[in-house]
């Protein structure tokens, strides 16, 4: 970096370049096993140079603003359409994602590989769509005692 600002992006994050910056809007979520609930949320992408982008998330409550989860970690894009994605949650679990992008029609998918340091949940699937609206998401999980549920919705808009 020269001091002038960002650095160039690096060719194998261009295909996901759309998911720079800071996303901003509001989700709901439930389960089988717990009440329905909203929530406010940012999610930040960045890059430095490298063929990687990093992954940072924070939700809070709409009514209190008191912070709920966060999540941060790395996503990798492969120039044949797959990617990799790594997060670390506040709750202390850990997901290896695999999976595809799309860059034409701006989706990406992912299926975890591994959630790790998790007593209950086996599988936690998320896909990703930018929209006229914005971008959106939801994310999909299995427990002990379940097969893959919606968990979580959302739509946010670029900042």
């Amino acid at each position: 970096m020269d001091g002038s600002g960002a650095p160039p992006i690096h060719p194998a994050i261009a295909p996901l370049s759309f998911l720079l910056g800071k996303w901003r809007g509001q989700g709901e979520g439930g389960f089988p096993t717990i009440n329905s609930f909203s929530y406010g949320e940012e999610l930040h992408f960045s890059h430095s140079g490298k063929p990687v982008i990093a992954y940072a998330q924070k939700t809070w409550k709409l009514s209190s603003g008191e912070p709920m989860h966060a999540e941060s970690g790395y996503w990798r894009p492969k120039p044949d359409g797959t990617i990799e994605v790594v997060i670390a949650q506040s709750t202390g679990l850990v997901e290896v994602q695999k999976g595809t992008y799309d860059a034409d029609e701006k989706v990406i998918k992912l299926q975890s590989e591994l959630v790790g340091n998790a007593s209950k949940v086996k599988e936690i699937a998320r896909v990703f769509e930018l929209k006229d609206e914005g971008l959106s998401y939801v994310v999909q999980m299995a427990t002990n005692l379940t097969k893959l549920e919606p968990h979580l919705n959302a739509l946010l808009k670029k900042l």
